[in-house]
């Protein structure tokens, strides 16, 4: 009888332990997963914010050497725990000269990949900031999903003094699961700021803040745990109807599908001999970088007509960075609009791709991601 009570006594004891010690075998990748915070995956690019430097204090010197995304999200803990539940899909390791059309194609399929999880609710790519603005302005046009795309990185190595992916991480973390922009299409955020993907470009090779929405300015800022959205895009109106996503469908076609476009710049005297090769090599659509309101050299004008008479489709659009070139609806030839050359290179790529109709492309400049509505409150 005694041994029989000792037995009972020992399994309520044993009960009473193990259902009063919290589980800790579900974790991810940020640590212990807590049911209470969103879920965020990181889609990793590579770029700076995995690089090192060959010294701490040599900002411009890089290093044989790379880390990987996880050994940056482990320094956040156990902040970032607090935030999200994060999880890493690694998708590439390189820097910006080495990326091509397919890494973008592959990443935006990636990206709806992981959001069509129904326990997915953001997405957080890292990549290098040479060509972020152009990786996310991809993504911002061919991305099914409404869900929370927010793209970062960093100007600084992870071993150098002062590394800012830490900062841009853990915030972009903290955007992404806030669900501040569902239904903005893709953004960026570096250095407390938060900016459209249409928008945004690199403004300095080597600064923090080089990240800038021209005339637009940022969508909002983070400020620890306040985040402020002062505008947003007009899609936003359109979030959860079908005229929300673009007609790009990436799922329909192979990367080798997609346009080949390049981009011709213009300048005092410029020969119209990049322009003639770059027809007779077959490409498909060419983006002009002229001066002032798109204006180009006679020698390129020249050249332009002749690849328009070839099939060419031609954009149009201004070198100085901000201001727009309108469309004079000259047969062969679009207005870029405000789009950097390097944005309206992307639009024309998916136009030229989805459509044989260059009247159909002409619309699409006229009207993806325009206008805007305020939110300042």
């Amino acid at each position: 009888m005694k041994i029989k009570r000792w037995f009972t006594l020992c399994l309520l004891v044993g009960v009473l332990f193990f259902t009063s010690v919290p589980s800790t075998f579900s974790e991810s990748a940020s640590g212990s997963a807590e049911s209470s915070v969103p879920n965020v995956t990181i889609v990793a690019m590579g770029g700076t914010i995995t690089s090192t430097a060959v010294g701490r204090e040599m900002f411009q010197s890089y290093g044989s050497e790379r880390v990987s995304i996880q050994n940056i999200l482990d320094r956040l803990e156990p902040e970032i725990s607090k935030v999200a539940n994060v999880r890493i899909k690694e998708l590439d390791n390189i820097g910006s000269a080495q990326t091509t059309t397919e890494h973008l194609y592959n990443l935006s399929l990636a990206i709806d990949e992981v959001l069509a999880d129904q326990n997915t609710d953001a997405v957080v790519v890292t990549a290098g900031t040479n060509i972020m603005e152009e990786l996310a302005y991809f993504a911002d046009l061919t991305v099914r999903s409404p869900k929370p795309v927010v793209f970062t990185g960093s100007m600084r190595q992870s071993n150098t003094f002062s590394f800012d992916g830490e900062a841009n991480l853990f915030n972009a973390i903290r955007l992404a699961a806030s669900q501040e922009t569902t239904c903005y299409g893709t953004v960026l955020m570096m250095n407390d700021e938060f900016f459209a993907a249409r928008e945004v470009t690199k403004t300095d090779a080597v600064r923090l803040d080089t990240f800038d929405g021209g005339r637009y300015g940022a969508l909002g800022t983070v400020d620890e745990d306040r985040i402020r959205s002062v505008r947003a895009p007009a899609r936003v109106m359109e979030c959860g109807q079908s005229g929300w996503k673009t007609p790009f469908d990436l799922s329909t076609i192979k990367a080798e599908d997609i346009a080949k476009v390049e981009i011709v710049y213009s300048y005092t005297e410029a020969s119209g001999l990049p322009i003639k090769a770059l027809v007779d090599a077959g490409v498909d659509g060419i983006v002009t970088a002229g001066h002032g309101a798109g204006g180009i050299s006679t020698e390129q004008q020249a050249a332009r007509a002749e690849g328009v008479e070839k099939g060419v489709v031609f954009v149009t659009t201004t070198r100085t960075g901000s201001g727009a070139v309108y469309d004079a609806k000259t047969p062969g030839i679009i207005g870029g609009g405000d789009l950097l050359p390097q944005k309206a290179r992307i639009l024309l790529q998916l136009g030229l791709t989805f459509s044989d109709n260059p009247e159909q492309v002409r619309q699409w400049f006229t009207t993806m991601g325009l206008p805007e509505f305020n939110m300042s409150r």
